[in-house]
């Protein structure tokens, strides 16, 4: 086996890795939900003093690590429009899956108190929350790129549709929640968003483990390769 045989198929186990993490992260979550007899909102998971808060975060971490393997090792598509083009895809999914490791790191007290300028708001409340919206926000971002780097291609189509997906549950589903309205209905929009968006994750990764193992113009090389070339 040659050098770049070699490369190519340790790559693609290691996309396969990333995308497998993610969807056990992912599977996780919903059985942590199943665990618990009542609505509750994800982050109410890995609340202080739930039975599922190490459960939680080890989930996250799970999604959190199988995105930066995503990042580093896939040889990603390029944007077409000059400002989504601007920076690599790889950069925008692992800025995501920081913003979910501090998320992982840093819970939300009990109850997840909402809006954060409420008397029982906490600085650890702000910190949690902020950091999983960006972390969402910078996945929706990653699907943007992706749409725009192709439009004739399914993964491109596959995740603007993703894209618009994730973003009208979550809006829908925060709106929900900063008005204690429908309570129910907003916390499963924020699990059917999360899947959604780990799910294209987990799609996108297993897509980069199977392209063509050549170089092609429009695609980056991946960090990996770089380093050892």
């Amino acid at each position: 086996m040659t050098r770049m045989a070699y490369t190519s198929s340790l790559s693609r186990a290691t996309l396969i890795i990333g995308s497998l993490a993610a969807l056990a992260g992912v599977a996780l979550i919903w059985a942590d939900k199943a665990s618990i007899p009542r609505p509750v909102y994800v982050s109410e998971l890995g609340a202080q003093g739930m039975r599922t808060a190490t459960g939680f975060a080890v989930a996250l971490m799970l999604i959190a690590g199988g995105g930066v393997l995503i990042a580093v090792v896939g040889r990603h598509p390029h944007a077409r429009l000059p400002v989504l083009g601007t920076w690599s895809v790889a950069v925008t999914i692992a800025l995501s899956s920081v913003c979910f490791i501090v998320a992982s790191q840093v819970s939300c007290t009990a109850g997840c108190p909402v809006p954060l300028v409420g008397p029982g708001a906490t600085f650890q409340d702000l910190v949690h929350t902020v950091s999983a919206v960006l972390g969402f926000a910078a996945g929706c971002l990653a699907m943007l790129q992706v749409g725009f780097a192709g439009r004739r291609s399914r993964i491109a189509q596959f995740s603007a549709g993703a894209c618009c997906l994730v973003a009208v549950i979550t809006i829908v589903g925060g709106m929900l929640s900063i008005f204690h309205t429908a309570t129910d209905v907003g916390g499963m929009l924020e699990f059917i968003g999360t899947t959604v968006a780990v799910g294209w994750l987990a799609c996108y990764g297993l897509w980069l483990a199977w392209r063509p193992s050549v170089p092609a113009a429009g695609y980056e090389r991946p960090a990996a390769m770089s380093a050892s070339s």
